[in-house]
């Protein structure tokens, strides 16, 4: 168990001997770290914080009381004997409770980038993938193989089907639920009702006003034109297809695989539209 000599490890924590622990390390009391775990430089691990091997974690994490990490998937095909993984990157912040399953081997790993922020009680299924700056606020749940973008914010009490993916920026607001796939910079309300887009996310992201509302015009055709889904598409694509926002909400349509959230699925509560 090569463990760096600046590593601060409370006497309570138990480690198991093929475990990696890098320079500036915080353990703390009651963690378990069970098998081929690589713990990066100046993480700190939270009382009874649990960590599964095979898992990396890089730098400067921060892993909350009673998180576990790496744990087995919850899928009933498994017979245990699996060499799934976990991979987990730098500055990620995992609060109290927040489990994390490794992959099945449908694709071998569960990935979660940089710079993430995983509220309490959150849960990431197995498979899943998690880009940068995500936010995931207290009981939200990712079921197996979610693909969450850059930016995208899934609020409290949220849920997101297995397979379904979040577009940069993307919004789920509180007690709501995907089933589908949901546009890049699009606002979710209730259960796959699109209200609107993130104007205040990619105010905060710095988009300027004028690429704002490309967003808004592309929303209105997708959504607010009456028009079948694959004509609507054709003429936003005929219409703003070469601005760079727009070329990246097509390629999203073209990349899903569970369909994304259309025009049926749109809000018609007039205060959501304004929020939007």
């Amino acid at each position: 168990m090569p463990v760096a000599p600046s590593a601060q490890i409370h006497p309570s924590a138990v480690i198991d001997s093929e475990a990696d622990i890098a320079e500036g390390v915080i353990i703390g009391p009651g963690v378990v770290i069970e098998g081929r775990v690589r713990v990066g430089p100046h993480c700190r691990l939270r009382a009874r914080a649990t960590l599964v091997g095979p898992l990396t974690l890089g730098s400067n994490n921060d892993v909350g009381i009673g998180a576990i990490l790496g744990e087995r998937p919850q899928h009933l095909g498994l017979t245990g004997n699996e060499d799934t993984r976990t991979e987990i990157g730098d500055n990620n912040t995992f609060r109290e409770n927040v489990t994390v399953h490794r992959g099945s081997p449908a694709t071998g790993v569960t990935i979660i980038g940089n710079n993430n922020y995983l509220m309490i009680n959150s849960h990431v299924g197995h498979d899943c993938r998690i880009s940068n700056h995500v936010i995931m606020v207290n009981n939200c749940l990712l079921a197996g193989h979610c693909e969450l973008f850059d930016r995208s914010f899934i609020s409290g009490n949220s849920s997101i089907h297995q397979f379904a993916r979040i577009g940069r920026l993307g919004f789920l607001s509180g007690n709501s639920s995907s089933t589908k796939d949901i546009l890049p910079f699009m606002l979710l309300a209730e259960r796959d009702r699109i209200a609107g887009v993130n104007r205040v996310g990619m105010k905060r992201a710095g988009l300027s006003t004028p690429e704002i509302m490309v967003v808004r015009e592309a929303y209105r055709i997708l959504f607010r034109s009456n028009l079948l889904q694959k004509l609507a598409i054709t003429k936003l694509e005929q219409e703003h297809g070469e601005h760079p926002l727009v070329a990246e909400i097509l390629q999203f349509i073209r990349t899903s695989k569970r369909g994304f959230i259309g025009g049926n699925g749109a809000s018609d509560d007039e205060s959501l539209r304004l929020a939007a």
